[in-house]
């Protein structure tokens, strides 16, 4: 029998994010620091399900499912663990290892076949361009080269209802064809989606074709045509060039996010190969969240009309949430006209670089935008500014930069410091019947013992014991309820530092602890690297404590019957000096 290795399982739930798993399957809104959405699992109207980022897990608090994205995938599609693991793998473009025999990977069949037919439309697409000297000429008139037309794959989709139907029907089902939104139907009609456009294929980080889009040689309407919504494509959470990004060999070390294919593949030939673009959407937190798992730095580059300004709003809007100490995102207009391609063109690549050093960071351009919204010196005025930069900023997570925030909105609302970073920490007033988190947690009724703490705060962050040599003086007896099981924990920990919580409860999956720790886990913990160090270690102390107290005990107790040994003397004198030097302290 063939074995996956479990740095394999650790490795694949580090680099998953059960946000953009479960978010897929179920859409879920955002709820302070966490996301929910009505449990799939049950049927309820008011959203109890709640996905928590940081801890890599999910809750209902109606029905009481749990777990990590292994497990929701085992739970909502069916599969088994091995099949899981095969899903996430793929979604990450990783092949599954295995230990001890060669068993072949299991396959859903059914995905292969509208890969297979968007693969086959892909080619099909590429053999119409070499046919269609108009479509050459196109290109050739926006700069592009033969090899950059050939690194992003582009196509033609040539005039007729039924071309690729015709050319593919009879290989691929035409369900399949459908599916993928290759087809389109009206009533009893079938026919091609695409039609006299130039062809985009979007792919996936594996390379695999999942959508295409397409654009009109002339000035027909729609300018841009995108693949519907389909099993395998999300406009939400898909970039076009993301993986032409990936595959070039230059250095990543940001991410441009600018507003269309060509340009994506303009920039490319010049050069510039960190360009995606979003695929017909605003930009989302989804598209976020993926590009800063890559790199640290992103560049949002917009026409500086009011138009851009208002869209690099939108985009500042889903950046300032998962906005964290390291990260930095920063704002490029251009001048009025120019898209990046035709800039790089005109003026040059140094141009273009000193561009993007000189950039608007995130944070002036949140402040400039907010003082232009809320003109005057009134004391209205600037509690209107402040009234929304609490409904931008309360879910920024403490750090460097929400203080230097705070700082400066208090210099410019004339607000105290202390009244301001009050205010941003605050949720803002909901409005049209907003569902509140549920007040009702079943983990409440569970007595908060030292042991319990101690295990709830290293399940969810599970760097605690970094730095902490005094966790080897933990008592390893059997006398206190618990302490294996925290024992065994914090091995796990110091043989795994990269561990996530994911991680660690996937450990214990088909053990009967596993329902404690997942319990443990709903526990609301305090935020903030130093008071989570500082709890962790009280907990110990707590538990040192008790052991002490339960050991004198039972040493006094059983010198009322018998007398003690020279070890147990010795333990007990030990262990007064310890009780006593501890009340002086």
């Amino acid at each position: 029998m063939s074995l996956i290795p479990q740095r394999f399982i650790d490795d694949l739930l580090a680099r998953t994010d059960i946000v953009e798993i479960i978010n897929e399957r179920v859409p879920l809104k955002r709820s302070g620091h966490e996301y929910k959405a009505c449990c799939p699992f049950h049927d309820e109207k008011t959203p109890s399900f709640y996905v928590s980022p940081q801890k890599q897990f999910y809750h209902c608090f109606g029905c009481g499912a749990h777990g990590t994205a292994l497990g929701f995938l085992m739970d909502y599609e069916h599969l088994d663990f091995v099949e899981a693991i095969e899903t996430l793998a793929g979604q990450l473009g990783l092949d599954v290892p295995r230990e001890g025999g060669d068993a072949a990977p299991r396959r859903d069949e059914g995905r292969d076949a509208l890969y297979a037919a968007l693969d086959a439309a892909g080619q099909w697409y590429r053999q119409q361009l070499s046919r269609q000297p108009q479509a050459i000429d196109y290109l050739k008139q926006r700069g592009l080269d033969g090899e950059t037309a050939k690194r992003f794959a582009l196509g033609y989709a040539p005039a007729g209802w039924d071309g690729l139907l015709r050319a593919l029907g009879s290989q691929h089902r035409r369900e399949h064809l459908e599916e993928t939104g290759l087809l389109a139907r009206k009533d009893e009609r079938v026919y091609d989606r695409f039609r006299e456009r130039i062809m985009f294929p979007i792919r996936d980080t594996r390379g695999r074709i999942i959508g295409f889009g397409g654009r009109v040689l002339d000035d027909g309407t729609p300018k841009y045509l995108n693949s519907n919504e389909t099993p395998l494509f999300h406009k939400g959470r898909e970039l076009y060039g993301l993986y032409e990004a990936r595959q070039s060999r230059a250095p990543l070390d940001s991410m441009l996010i600018v507003e269309g294919y060509m340009d994506v593949i303009g920039l490319a030939q010049l050069g510039v190969n960190n360009a995606v673009a979003t695929l017909g959407t605003a930009t989302t937190r989804d598209h976020l969240q993926r590009l800063f798992r890559i790199v640290d730095r992103l560049v949002f580059c917009f026409d500086g009309d009011r138009a851009g300004r208002q869209a690099a709003w939108r985009a500042l809007e889903q950046t300032i949430p998962i906005m964290a100490d390291g990260r930095e995102a920063v704002f490029l207009f251009l001048p009025d006209g120019e898209d990046p391609d035709s800039f790089v063109r005109q003026h040059g690549r140094e141009a273009f670089d000193r561009l993007l050093r000189e950039a608007t960071p995130l944070s002036r351009f949140l402040l400039d935008e907010l003082t232009e919204r809320h003109p005057g010196a009134t004391m209205e005025a600037r509690a209107a500014l402040l009234h929304e930069a609490q409904g931008l900023l309360h879910e920024l997570d403490d750090g460097a930069l929400k203080t230097q925030l705070v700082d400066a909105l208090a210099l410019e609302t004339h607000i105290n410091p202390e009244r301001v970073a009050q205010t941003l920490r605050s949720e803002p007033k909901a409005t049209g019947g907003d569902a509140r988190r549920p007040t009702v947690n079943r983990s409440q009724s569970v007595h908060r013992t030292p042991i319990r703490t101690a295990i709830a705060l290293l399940l969810a962050h599970p760097q605690l014991t970094a730095g902490l040599p005094e966790m080897d003086e933990l008592p390893s007896g059997e006398g206190i309820q618990g302490l294996p099981l925290l024992h065994e924990l914090l091995e796990t920990v110091r043989d795994n530092p990269n561990i996530t919580t994911a991680g660690l409860l996937e450990r214990w999956r088909g053990r009967p602890e596993l329902p404690h720790l997942t319990r443990l886990l709903e526990w609301t913990v305090i935020q903030g690297d130093e008071a989570l160090a500082a709890e962790f270690r009280d907990a110990i102390e707590r538990i040192r404590e008790q052991h002490v107290s339960q050991r004198l005990d039972a040493l006094l107790a059983h010198a009322r019957r018998h007398e003690l040994d020279a070890a147990q003397k010795q333990e007990l004198s030990a262990l007064l000096a310890q009780t006593r030097s501890a009340r002086r302290d």
